[in-house]
């Protein structure tokens, strides 16, 4: 352990960590994360561009969560590098807090887009015939340019302050705007978890409730559906909620002063902000490989013998869709973009 946690002197965290050899583990967990991630992500972008031309096939924000997950995946080496130094975070104060600009920024993109999605699916199955703005909007680059414009404020205090190791609350002889700027920083990071986690549960609950009221249709899509749903709010509560329930109690045992039972927490933490990172690898798996059309142009690319083969597919046509009755009509839905 260093010495920063056997002193007693928690005012000043100069980031060792507390226990090599976890940091070793998590160093490689987050190589082989880039490793894999990086060239799924390459592809999928270029597929998304060049092949699939998403900005005519209605996914621009299915595009958006890939570029913000590639994003965040290029930050990955020099966390690894960090941790194999015996380091939490970079030493070197602009490239600590433009690392934490760059994780916050793209995390909370992905997670503002992926809860657009959810709740362009949500009107489509539950207020069939009601306008639906989202839907509207995502043939334009436009929504998706005021997501990340509105990103930008709420991860710029992470750059106006000169800060510990990129650290937050809980030190002492602090000033009142550094109270003020660390504050804000963790009102952003619980905020853009918690409450799209709150949104989706309610427009999953709705959705699958609808699927299953449904008596026209085929079985087995419906229940292809229900589970494509479904999986959603399980992937984020998996890749997200961990680490910010450990961020909570982080932040108490500071508060608290409890200057043991802190270092146990700062590794739980840190090991749960790693294995968020596997959403970079979930995301196209999830949303992109779901939706046929772009599923047979990926395969067409790079694996065009096993296009050619009987391949299992969420649907028989260009376009995922489940069937509702709606003022006496019979309408289709789809529920994934493709």
């Amino acid at each position: 352990m260093t010495n920063s946690g056997l002193n007693g002197n928690f005012s000043i965290d100069h980031c060792n960590t507390t226990n090599n050899v976890t940091y070793q583990i998590l160093s490689w967990v987050m190589i082989g994360e880039f490793v894999f991630g990086l060239p799924l992500n390459l592809s999928v972008l270029y597929i998304f561009i060049f092949r699939f031309k998403f900005w005519k096939t209605n996914s621009v924000f299915l595009f958006n969560i890939v570029v913000a997950d590639f994003l965040l995946m290029v930050c990955l080496p020099a966390k690894a590098y960090s941790y194999q130094r015996g380091l939490r975070r970079s030493q070197n104060q602009s490239l600590c807090k433009a690392m934490l600009f760059m994780l916050l920024l793209n995390r909370g993109a992905s997670i503002a887009f992926l809860t657009t999605l959810s709740i362009d699916r949500f009107f489509n199955v539950v207020h069939l015939g009601k306008r639906n703005c989202v839907k509207f909007l995502r043939k334009s680059p436009l929504i998706s340019l005021l997501i990340w414009l509105f990103l930008l404020p709420l991860t710029i205090p992470t750059l106006v302050r000169n800060f510990e190791c990129c650290n937050s609350h809980g030190r002492t002889n602090e000033a009142t705007d550094h109270i003020i700027t660390d504050t804000f920083r963790e009102v952003v990071f619980f905020t853009q978890i918690l409450i799209p986690f709150i949104i989706l549960v309610y427009c999953t609950v709705r959705i699958v409730h609808r699927l299953r009221r449904k008596t026209v249709g085929d079985k087995t899509k419906l229940r292809r559906a229900v589970f494509l749903v479904m999986s959603v709010v399980l992937f984020f509560s998996i890749c997200f909620l961990p680490c910010t329930m450990a961020r909570a109690v982080l932040l108490a045992v500071r508060l608290l002063k409890m200057e043991e039972v802190e270092i146990i927490v700062v590794q739980v933490y840190d090991s749960l902000m790693v294995l968020s990172y596997i959403d970079c690898l979930l995301d196209p798996l999830l949303y992109c490989f779901c939706c046929s059309g772009f599923r047979d142009a990926y395969l067409e690319a790079f694996c065009p013998a096993v296009l050619l083969k009987s391949v299992p597919d969420f649907s028989n046509s260009r376009r995922t869709t489940t069937t509702t009755n709606s003022g006496g009509r019979i309408v289709n839905v789809p529920l994934v973009q493709k």
